[in-house]
């Protein structure tokens, strides 16, 4: 084997030259030793050969220094994310009555005015509705009228109808007192002949007056025995006649529940009215849903609708899309919302038009976004794997930055929010 305990001369003296010092210390200087000495001596020499380059050093660590807390800093307060999108109020058109199209007005991706006419539908089912209603609430405003009137002759009515049957009370009252008086003045006439017939008796039987006198006794006699029967049977036909004015009188003192029947079918009768009237109203209502028309100013897309086609009610027709008021839906990580708050200034990125665009935090969602999702996520097996959750955050733009109407809902955006501006709630400090 060969022997590394013999240095070659040679090296031994270069290793000395590049080492100073390596001889006096008693050992021998190695390569890796004599190296880092070595680039001393030189970076020594050379700041002595340029002195300024040390200030230039010292100068661009600093500089280095103020960089990298400019973009700490820059970065520190600014949170942005590129899971962001436009997104603006899409109202779906759709007819409130079905019916057959006669026309469309709008082409597809045509801009609109707030009451433009954009599908008309047959008008003549609902015309011929509305005069149906009209008839029926005419129909139902005369019965009413009708039903008003009959209030004051049904009162007038039952209280002469109570008048009338007190008088016809008292009437035969007093005709079973003059019957009851006939009935005494006949059984006096009848005790009168009854008496003079048994004299009458007396005298056939002892021949002191004829037998004609005797049957004319008889006679009177029985005609006064019929007239005292006949006066009985009229007090008996008075008091039945009593009877019935006593039943009539309790007729008539159902005046007042005669009366509230009256207005019963009176009120009734407006309820007719009112419902007759609601439906022209609904019938007119109807008429004019005849007529689709924009709700607002905005953009007519998805068009599905033809000329001739028959629709239903709540058909889908068109989609407006309300381009005054466009809006950003950014989905920051849960871990960039601490400071967030709304207020705070923001700058959008638009992808499409290469632009910035100034906005400001309108709101923060309630939820993260994966909880209105249609299939929450659920942890029911065990095997947990923490993710970032993203919540929803509203960024409005500043008014007058799109004139043109050039930004759209659906456009890919990056906005980065200011977090510097102190916010009176923070959200990591709301409740």
């Amino acid at each position: 084997m060969p022997d590394h305990s013999q240095v070659d001369p040679e090296i031994e003296e270069k290793l000395r030259e590049r080492v100073p010092g390596a001889a006096e210390q008693g050992r021998e200087p190695w390569p890796e030793e004599a190296e880092p000495s070595s680039r001393r001596e030189r970076a020594r020499s050379y700041f002595r050969e340029h002195p300024r380059a040390r200030w230039l050093l010292i100068v661009g660590a600093i500089v280095a220094i103020a960089v990298g807390a400019y973009v700490w800093h820059y970065y520190s307060i600014r949170e942005s994310t590129d899971d962001a999108e436009i997104d603006g109020h899409i109202e779906p058109v759709s007819a409130r009555v079905g019916g057959t199209v006669v026309s469309v007005n709008v082409r597809d991706n045509q801009s609109v005015a707030k009451g433009d006419t954009l599908v008309q539908l047959d008008r003549t089912d609902y015309v011929v509705a509305l005069q149906n209603a009209r008839a029926d609430l005419a129909n139902k405003e005369a019965s009413a009228a009708a039903a008003s009137t009959g209030v004051p002759i049904t009162h007038t009515t039952q209280t002469s109808n109570v008048s009338m049957a007190e008088a016809n009370l008292n009437a035969a009252r007093k005709e079973v007192d003059v019957a009851r008086a006939r009935v005494q003045e006949a059984q006096a006439n009848y005790t009168k002949v009854a008496a003079d017939l048994k004299r009458a008796q007396m005298l056939i039987a002892k021949d002191e007056i004829s037998q004609q006198q005797y049957d004319a006794a008889v006679a009177v006699a029985e005609a006064a025995k019929a007239t005292v029967d006949a006066a009985e049977a009229s007090v008996a036909a008075a008091q039945s006649h009593v009877a019935q004015a006593q039943a009539g009188l309790r007729a008539a003192l159902t005046a007042p529940q005669q009366v509230q029947v009256t207005i019963a079918r009176r009120e009734a009768a407006a309820a007719k009215v009112q419902r007759a009237r609601a439906a022209v109203d609904q019938a007119e209502l109807n008429l004019q849903y005849t007529t689709v028309a924009a709700s607002f100013a905005g953009t007519v897309s998805k068009r599905s609708v033809e000329p001739g086609q028959v629709i239903t009610a709540g058909q889908p027709l068109f989609a407006l899309v309300d381009l005054d008021d466009v809006y950003v839906t950014a989905n920051f990580k849960e871990t960039q919302l601490g400071q967030m708050c709304p207020g705070q200034p923001a700058i959008i990125h638009v992808d499409t038009f290469d632009r910035d665009y100034q906005g400001h935090v309108d709101s923060l969602s309630g939820a993260t976004g994966a909880r209105f999702s249609l299939l929450p996520p659920e942890n029911a097996t065990g095997n947990y794997v923490k993710v970032v959750q993203r919540i929803p955050v509203k960024i409005v733009f500043e008014r007058g930055q799109d004139p043109n109407h050039n930004l759209r809902p659906g456009m890919s955006v990056e906005p980065t929010v200011l977090i510097n501006k102190p916010c009176a709630r923070p959200f990591a400090q709301t409740r």
